[in-house]
């Protein structure tokens, strides 16, 4: 699956992000909205990683989607 589908599913996909990165809120989630790069600054922010870190973490999230 690729990023397109999952901004333009984003409510069906928000469960499973919060299931992943249980410390963002649904605040945070209607927030990013589907916008790759707001998850990864919302991911950065919560759990003190970099910018990579987080990028790679949603990489690995997405290939199981």
């Amino acid at each position: 699956m690729n990023w397109n589908q999952i901004e333009g599913n984003w409510e069906q996909f928000k469960g499973s992000v919060q299931k992943q990165w249980g410390k963002l809120t649904g605040d945070d989630l209607d927030v990013v909205a589907g916008n790759r790069k707001q998850l990864a600054g919302r991911i950065q922010e919560q759990y003190g990683k970099t910018q990579e870190e987080a990028e790679r973490e949603i990489d690995a999230w997405l290939s199981k989607h």
